[in-house]
């Protein structure tokens, strides 16, 4: 009888063994891995907006990943470029900020503007890079120490555009002579002559008031606010020229912003030649005693970015498949001829970390301290 207990509760014991072994291995859970780095969350593509700022591109814009170690990896930089509104429009841009984002993990936003405005923005100290096209707006700039590394890096041209039936015959007459008939048969109330500037300060509007300079005319006391025949837009180029369409009028504007709006506008090109229609582009690290050194730096590699052999050379490519002809010529295949200070280097790196003025002031002072 004992026995038979016994044996009872041993087989008993066993049972209840084998069960808990096989719920233990049913429901167990594998020991973390020591180090292993977490899934990396999705890309997530940030918003655009037009004429305001505008974040990174997906490609650079994922939620950091923890390497292996466990220390998370270092959050992405963030730089500011304030730019002219015809490098958004034709969406050149586009195509370079992933590229220098990938290379350098750093998130590009983008205000797109006039120059003037992207001047006044960056001299606030509300951007990190300057990337415009207005030579004499620049070289004042960089002379009052807010900005350093100018290089040019690309060019193309202004051109007129207008009204297929051209009611003012400029086509084929010099831009002054042009503008010049432009002047008089709108004064005179000549039936559809009728200008349209971009009025905001901007290059483009400043290439305007180059060529009615040199047409010898007073911008202010005579152009501006002339009679109805001359309309300031204060807008950005593809806004311009949408107005100019629709109210069958001339217009000064870059060659690249045209042919991205052509196929929405009956405007056509009716001079693209004359030394004043030459437009070149600029890039320049801001400068200001509160800019963190990390932030220069950073600057002065898309400024090195895009005077790059293999950047110029995409630069060079860009609007080939879709317009039959490149928006921009980049300074590494052709640098045009054009006054003292309206082309810049476009060949050195960019080392600068702060005005060369200023590292004349500090080393001077130095001295004079060691004496």
């Amino acid at each position: 009888m004992k026995r038979d207990v016994y044996g009872g509760l041993v087989s008993t014991m066993f049972v209840l063994l084998f069960i808990t072994v096989c719920f233990a291995g049913c429901t167990g859970q594998a020991p973390a891995t020591p180090g292993a780095a977490p899934t990396a969350a999705p890309f997530v593509a940030n918003q655009q907006g037009v004429a305001v700022i505008k974040n990174a591109s997906a490609a650079t814009a994922a939620t950091a990943v923890a390497p292996a170690g466990g220390a998370p990896a270092a959050a992405a930089q963030e730089l500011v470029i304030a730019t002219t509104t015809s490098l958004y429009d034709t969406k050149l841009l586009d195509m370079l900020q992933p590229m220098f984002e990938s290379k350098y993990n750093v998130r590009l936003k983008i205000t797109s503007q006039g120059t003037g405005k992207a001047i006044e923005l960056a001299k606030k100290g509300d951007a990190d890079i300057l990337l415009v096209h207005s030579p004499s707006q620049e070289l004042a700039f960089i002379k009052d120490g807010f900005g350093i590394n100018r290089r040019s890096f690309a060019s193309n041209s202004f051109i007129i555009v207008g009204p297929a039936d051209d009611p003012a015959g400029i086509r084929g007459m010099t831009p002054e002579a042009a503008f010049t008939a432009l002047y008089l048969k709108g004064m005179n109330k000549t039936a559809k002559v009728a200008f349209v500037s971009r009025g905001d300060g901007s290059g483009t509007h400043s290439a305007e008031k180059n060529i009615w300079s040199k047409a010898k005319y007073n911008y202010t006391t005579q152009i501006q606010k002339s009679g109805d025949w001359y309309v300031e837009a204060g807008k950005g180029m593809g806004e311009t020229l949408q107005m100019a369409d629709e109210k069958g009028a001339y217009t000064l504007t870059d060659e690249g912003t045209y042919l991205a709006y052509k196929k929405d506008l009956a405007l056509v090109p009716v001079i693209s030649q004359g030394a004043s229609l030459l437009n070149i582009y600029s890039v320049m690290t801001v400068y200001n005693d509160k800019q963190p050194i990390e932030k220069i730096t950073m600057a002065n590699n898309f400024v090195n970015f895009l005077i790059d052999p293999a950047t110029q050379a995409e630069i060079g490519k860009f609007g080939v498949d879709k317009y039959g002809k490149a928006l921009f010529i980049p300074m590494s295949v052709t640098v045009p001829d054009a006054p003292a200070g309206n082309v810049g280097d476009h060949t050195s790196p960019a080392t600068d970390v702060k005005p060369p003025s200023a590292t004349a002031t500090a080393a001077a002072a130095a001295t004079a301290a060691v004496k």
